[in-house]
């Protein structure tokens, strides 16, 4: 009767745990996320933070948010040093099963994700695994360098001196980023005035000298066309001029490439996507879809 009344109580606990948990789980998703980059590996360190927590001691346990913000961020600093070791990059993104039993709710994933913000998490992929986890923590959720000293093992005064070199790789890596962001988005701009204004030297000036144009029509349209070599692009200056002055293009970022929504009457039309190399262009890629083309809407693979 004694061992059942125990099985009861441990049961009991286990789903008193398990509620708390799932109080901060979202908070310690997005840390994880942050200090990861890789929201199957931020569930994974969650998803040891659980595990850790199922096998403790209550009574051990003061400040369970703070408690379960240091397991968290010691579980991605080892996985920052094992990553870093076997120079790998994150994992794919895969499913992984909470306490509840249940797989990881794909809509939280997905605001995890979009609170990371792309240009962060590539910008943060310069730091040390310390660096890392200092700035994280510190910046963006706020931990005290006492607490974070306990988790990177280093003084507080050292863990401050972390985050600090670190601000300013992430500050140095923004700026350089937002430059290039900038240069080429003049670059497009310049593109699309040489296109409309039929100028063929400032189109020729732009591009690179093995520059390539690639179009997508898919199956039904015909398929892909590709053109090498800057006369073969500069040669479609007429198409580029109708193009540009038959639709309204829109500045848009794909995956990081900078790239032009062209549309017509507010109808998406086409998208082209460059490549920016020395200042010129590279490559050229436009993915149209034959279905919604007009009589009035000029193809390039014709």
């Amino acid at each position: 009767m004694g061992m059942t009344m125990i099985s009861e109580d441990r049961m009991d606990e286990q789903q008193l745990w398990a509620q708390q948990f799932e109080l901060h789980r979202a908070r310690l998703s997005r840390s994880a996320q942050r200090m990861l980059g890789s929201a199957a590996d931020a569930e994974d360190a969650v998803q040891g933070a659980w595990l850790k927590l199922s096998r403790s001691d209550p009574t051990e346990i003061d400040n369970l948010a703070a408690w379960l913000t240091t397991v968290v961020a010691r579980i991605c600093l080892d996985m920052l040093r094992a990553r870093s070791r076997r120079a790998e990059e994150p994992l794919e993104m895969r499913s992984v099963d909470g306490p509840s039993g249940g797989r990881a709710d794909p809509e939280q994933q997905a605001l995890v994700a979009d609170s990371v913000g792309l240009a962060l998490q590539l910008v943060l992929d310069v730091l040390s695994p310390d660096e890392r986890i200092a700035f994280v923590l510190h910046d963006i959720f706020g931990l005290s360098f006492d607490d974070i000293a306990a988790v990177v093992d280093r003084t507080p005064v050292a863990t401050r001196k972390l985050a600090s070199r670190a601000r300013q790789r992430v500050r140095g890596q923004q700026e350089s980023s937002e430059h290039t962001a900038r240069a080429s988005r003049a670059l497009i701009d310049a593109f699309l005035a040489a296109a409309r204004g039929e100028d063929m030297h400032a189109l020729v000036a732009i591009l690179h000298p093995d520059a390539e144009l690639h179009v997508d029509t898919g199956a039904a349209g015909g398929g892909v066309r590709i053109l090498r070599g800057r006369e073969a692009v500069a040669g479609q200056l007429a198409t580029f001029h109708a193009m540009a002055t038959t639709r309204t293009s829109e500045h848009i970022d794909i995956d990081g490439v900078p790239s032009l929504l062209n549309s017509l009457d507010g109808v998406p039309l086409t998208v082209m996507s460059f490549t920016i190399d020395g200042g010129q262009i590279l490559r050229i890629e436009v993915l149209s879809d034959p279905e919604r083309r007009t009589k009035d809407d000029p193809a390039l693979d014709r």
